[in-house]
């Protein structure tokens, strides 16, 4: 059941990814279905893939949909669409058919807080299943990879304030400013999460971007005190930050989970699927923090999500022989 809220939430998600839809028409960054055969033996519309607005979201859109395109199914990728208030009602609305989501995320969101998920894998999987096969859209294998919200201080604040939990802000919370993405006032797993379930209230809130540069830059500058970064983040570590333990388990299992138009996956039959499984089959946690580093690759030019996902693919056998010698 699509209630009055999601049909608004979806004409908006409409109008905005049509316009991002007809803009890659006039660019590259759609990337146009291959020339190959089609697997279903007739004429088929386009499957576009889309993702979020940050770099690991594009890379994993570019790593389903590329072995798609290997495998002869005709796709378009649409990278950095937005936030999940504007990519998943795309999905559901169909304008869209393909999205590497994250599952506890996804479940929360499309369920409108609902349902709530939880660090069980298989359970988080199986209720996101159902809720989605009743919005036409089936819910893929789940990676073990997987990325969750990572509440962060610097060396010096845990060491200042004794941090090794985030329950251990609850005494000092009101002394820190809190930065992380815009949307994390809304979010069940942001802010709203860490009042409910910690007791947390912040001095203040600075909204950034998605686990990205800005975050970690005002973190860096000490703008903020907290920030909510990525687990796959490869910063975390290469910077020596210190990631507070959620001892209270807030955060679900978000192991990322390919979302497929039902329409697609009837159109095309069970190869499809097979194909976007056995990615998910190849993706853990350490795959994806590495690949999250190539494209940071600091120092270095850094490759584009593109160029990181073919290499991966490649390394895991999964292009074509003609696109793995280029």
């Amino acid at each position: 059941m699509i209630t009055r809220t999601q049909r608004a939430t979806y004409r908006t998600a409409s109008l905005l990814v049509v316009t991002a839809m007809c803009a890659g028409c006039t660019t590259g960054t759609s990337r146009g279905p291959p020339s190959g055969p089609d697997p279903a033996g007739r004429h088929a519309a386009v499957i576009t893939v889309g993702s979020f607005d940050f770099p690991e979201s594009m890379v994993l859109a570019d790593i389903y949909g590329d072995a798609l395109k290997a495998k002869g199914f005709p796709v378009r990728i649409l990278p950095n669409l937005g936030s999940r208030e504007l990519v998943d009602p795309a999905l559901m609305s169909g304008l869209i058919q393909v999205v590497p989501e994250y599952a506890g995320s996804a479940l929360q969101f499309i369920s409108l807080g609902r349902l709530s998920a939880t660090a069980d894998v298989m359970a988080t999987n199986k209720a996101l299943a159902e809720l989605t096969a009743g919005q036409g859209v089936v819910a893929g294998l789940p990676a073990a990879a997987q990325n969750a919200n990572a509440i962060v201080v610097r060396p010096a604040t845990a060491s200042r304030y004794h941090l090794r939990s985030i329950a251990d802000l609850a005494g000092v919370a009101p002394r820190l400013v809190f930065g992380g993405p815009p949307e994390c006032p809304g979010r069940a797993y942001c802010l709203p999460g860490l009042r409910q379930r910690y007791g947390l209230h912040f001095k203040s809130f600075i909204p950034l971007d998605a686990g990205g540069p800005l975050t970690l830059q005002a973190l860096e500058a000490a703008d903020i005190d907290v920030a909510l970064l990525f687990s796959t983040d490869p910063s975390i570590s290469a910077r020596h930050l210190v990631v507070l333990a959620d001892d209270r388990r807030l955060q679900p299992a978000e192991n990322i989970t390919p979302l497929v138009s039902r329409d697609v996956v009837a159109r095309y039959g069970a190869g499809l699927m097979a194909v976007l499984n056995t990615v998910s089959a190849r993706l853990d946690s350490a795959s994806l923090r590495a690949l999250n580093a190539q494209v940071e690759n600091t120092g270095r030019t850094p490759w584009t999500p593109r160029q990181v996902a073919e290499r991966w693919l490649h390394a895991q056998g999964l292009l074509g022989k003609e696109r793995a010698d280029r």
